[in-house]
């Protein structure tokens, strides 16, 4: 199909972008947002149902593995045909798939429901392609304060519904009944989908004809391939993965077992949401004044010695909110940096794809976050060995991140 070299701008007017801006952080907000409660119904599911834990923890671990492997595929159908055609197909994964878990009562039901069909449902309604949404619609000035906003409305709901559902289960509601409500949020996310619109120029090739998209597609690829920083930033996300996944599934058992307050670490999580929003808003703002490989680094130096801070000193329930005081801000910072440098490396046009890939290997860091986490306990009756490694993968990434270029492809391009 050719297109002319005319085409329609990317949406930049005040108005349309702010529409933009809000329908995409709602998305975020209910797509991460249920997604995060699911953790808190761990015992009552499993307790209705007669099931050891492991049974719906395995659920919830494909739901992982899913979010990450279908991401670029979800990414390649919207810089194939269309950003709003792959959002409409994860909305439907994730609809079925919260339906499917209300009513299944078996575990190959689960795994289908909370697993796969909510995996992919996340993969398809997050980051990558909401992300590549504002990406296009944003001017360059404004690109990466645009998407720290974003990630920060997208956190608020991480803070929010997890409220929202304990809130239910304190009135009696069972889990089942308050799971129902939240769901209901995904009417509103639906009526967001048809708001994400944001058309991207592409340069005129000779004859006034661009090359066909899968050739274009597969040309990037290819370059993303070969460059060094890109494949950099695929190893550094890879330890965020291992932070956040670590910390989420493993802090409140680690903050019961130190200081035997059930509610402790249900609270500290909170309280990291909460700072996340404070960290990603600042972490856009920055994006636009220092370099974004640097302010990375930070961030992953920062996370080391706060971790090393945390475990040096006696556990108890003030050093554990101080804790998530002083990670929350560190949590999702990354991510309008490490996707605001794909997008100056390649272009927005095929962001999704190869933000698809490197949020596939923070997938893979997040399993062995909590699969290590939870071998390591077993075997020596602590979480000291994956604390360090921790900290020692933060000392990693904060290196990998300093040789990182922030340059178009193009200039490093043979003329």
């Amino acid at each position: 199909m050719s297109i002319d070299s005319t085409a329609t701008p990317p949406a930049r007017s005040g108005q349309s972008i702010g529409i933009i801006i809000a329908a995409a952080g709602f998305v975020l907000a209910v797509s991460f947002g249920l997604r995060s409660v699911f953790g808190i119904v761990l015992e009552p599911v499993s307790d209705e149902f007669g099931w050891p834990r492991e049974v719906f923890s395995l659920s919830l671990a494909i739901q992982n593995l899913v979010w990450g492997a279908a991401q670029p595929f979800f990414g390649a159908i919207a810089d194939r045909w269309g950003d709003r055609k792959a959002l409409w197909l994860g909305f439907v994964c994730y609809a079925l798939g919260m339906g499917l878990f209300l009513v299944a009562g078996t575990p190959l039901g689960q795994h289908l429901a909370s697993g796969l069909l909510v995996g992919a449902g996340i993969s398809g309604t997050a980051f990558g392609l909401v992300l590549a949404v504002v990406s296009r619609a944003s001017s360059d000035e404004r690109r990466s304060q645009n998407l720290g906003i974003v990630s920060a409305l997208g956190s608020s709901g991480q803070v929010v519904i997890p409220l929202l559902l304990g809130w239910m289960l304190a009135h009696d509601f069972d889990w089942r009944e308050s799971m129902a409500l939240l769901s209901l949020l995904l009417l509103p996310m639906a009526l967001c989908i048809p708001l994400l619109k944001a058309e991207t120029p592409r340069a005129a090739q000779p004859g006034n004809v661009a090359p066909p998209q899968e050739v274009a597609l597969m040309k990037m690829l290819g370059r993303a391939a070969t460059h060094p920083s890109y494949i950099l930033l695929v190893f550094g996300f890879f330890v965020c993965g291992f932070h956040v996944a670590f910390i989420t599934v493993h802090l409140p058992a680690f903050a019961y077992e130190r200081c035997g307050d059930p509610s402790l670490g249900g609270i500290a999580i909170a309280v990291v949401g909460a700072m996340n929003v404070l960290g990603t808003l600042g972490a856009g703002q920055l994006g636009a004044r220092f370099p974004k490989q640097y302010l990375l680094s930070a961030i992953y130096a920062l996370r080391a010695v706060v971790i090393f801070l945390f475990i040096s000193f006696p556990v108890t329930p003030l050093s554990v909110i101080l804790f998530a005081i002083g990670i929350g801000p560190l949590w999702l910072s990354t991510v309008p940096l490490t996707s605001g440098l794909i997008v100056t490396m390649f272009g927005p046009k095929t962001m999704a794809t190869l933000w698809g890939i490197v949020f596939f290997s923070h997938q893979i860091g997040s399993f062995l976050g909590v699969y290590l986490g939870g071998r390591f306990y077993d075997m020596y009756g602590s979480y000291d060995i994956i604390w360090w490694a921790a900290i020692a993968l933060g000392i990693f990434s904060a290196l990998v991140h300093l040789p990182v270029r922030e340059a178009a492809w193009s200039a490093r391009e043979p003329a």
